[in-house]
């Protein structure tokens, strides 16, 4: 009884608990060259009158890829950059 006794004491302990220890560092990120090139350019139109299956399918699925392509590569390497270079 009195090993729990000085448990719950010594619980409710009033001295201040020593600081967190914090540690700081800065984290890098090198973009490869490959990484900073533009997404493929887009397949050109064809010539011929396109089915609406044809641009469905094909011709505004290429587009959007690539658009999504350079929006995501392009905000991948301003975070990048935004982080600074390694010192």
């Amino acid at each position: 009884m009195s090993a729990a006794l000085a448990l719950i004491v010594s619980s409710c302990s009033q001295t201040e608990a020593p600081a967190p220890v914090v540690i700081t560092k800065l984290a890098h990120a090198e973009v490869p060259p490959e990484a900073r090139k533009e997404c493929p350019a887009l397949t050109p139109k064809p010539s011929k009158a396109m089915t609406d299956a044809e641009i469905f399918e094909g011709w505004a699925s290429d587009r959007t890829a690539r658009n999504i392509c350079e929006v995501r590569r392009r905000a991948a390497v301003a975070a990048a950059d935004a982080m600074g270079k390694p010192q």
